[in-house]
């Protein structure tokens, strides 16, 4: 394939397309990221000097009770994934709104969201079945390992230690999504940092009422957005 594409990426697929527009921004016209903004001291080993892991990093920021510090050890995601747990576990992810008020100010953890449990209107019980049945047949060791392998992500990407995405971006987030209530990132989001990382960031897109699930708690309007974005080229 010769050709340029438009890339969406949402989460941990977020993630992957900004390290894609970071590493070969040639073979890409332009990019829609929604809700994990690139996050320089995460995703790159910044500097010759720098030896701060992002396992490290978070651990020191948030403890090691935070979600991606327990599940750096093999086993202990496994467990608290078991087959008695992960239906209502999931059910309470799906569903769940962060604010500021329901963390009491804590790190922002999925514990601190506000969930009852009961599914979404995006949400059917015939969805929940077949995500089910699909982590039953894979387990959850495959998706929790790209958790454990951040580290190694880091090390590999330190030749771009100074680069910028060099892509057209436009960054899209609830205002209830988890990821837009870390310690510091609406401003890094809104002020100077994104967009000395992301040069090309041509707008933000904070949807009210949004979780983390966005473009399906959203569908219309998160496609809208994107359409409109994409259309410009």
């Amino acid at each position: 394939m010769n050709g340029k594409v438009f890339v969406v990426g949402h989460d941990w697929g977020a993630t992957i397309a900004w390290y894609l527009c970071l590493f070969r921004p040639d073979r890409v016209t332009a990019l829609v990221n929604i809700s994990v903004a690139f996050m320089r001291h995460v995703f790159i080993r910044a500097g010759v000097g720098a030896t701060v892991k992002p396992s490290d990093y978070l651990n020191r920021l948030y403890g090691p009770t935070y979600y991606i510090c327990r599940f750096q050890e093999p086993g202990v995601a496994e467990k608290e994934y078991s087959p008695a747990n992960a239906r209502n576990i999931m059910r309470r992810i799906l569903s769940m709104r962060f604010t500021p008020e329901s963390s009491g100010g804590k790190k922002p953890e999925a514990a601190d969201a506000v969930a009852d449990g009961s599914l979404p209107p995006w949400l059917t019980e015939a969805d929940m079945d077949y995500f089910m049945s699909e982590f039953e047949r894979t387990g959850f060791t495959g998706a929790i390992n790209y958790y454990r392998n951040m580290d190694r992500n880091w090390e590999l990407a330190a030749p771009w230690a100074d680069a910028k995405v060099q892509v057209p971006t436009r960054y899209i987030v609830g205002d209830g999504d988890l990821t837009y209530h870390y310690p510091g990132i609406q401003d890094y989001i809104h002020k100077d940092g994104f967009k000395a990382d992301v040069p090309m960031l041509e707008d933000v897109v904070v949807i009210p009422g949004a979780g983390h699930f966005i473009q399906q708690e959203k569908a219309d309007e998160v496609s809208d957005h994107i359409y409109d974005f994409i259309s410009k080229f």
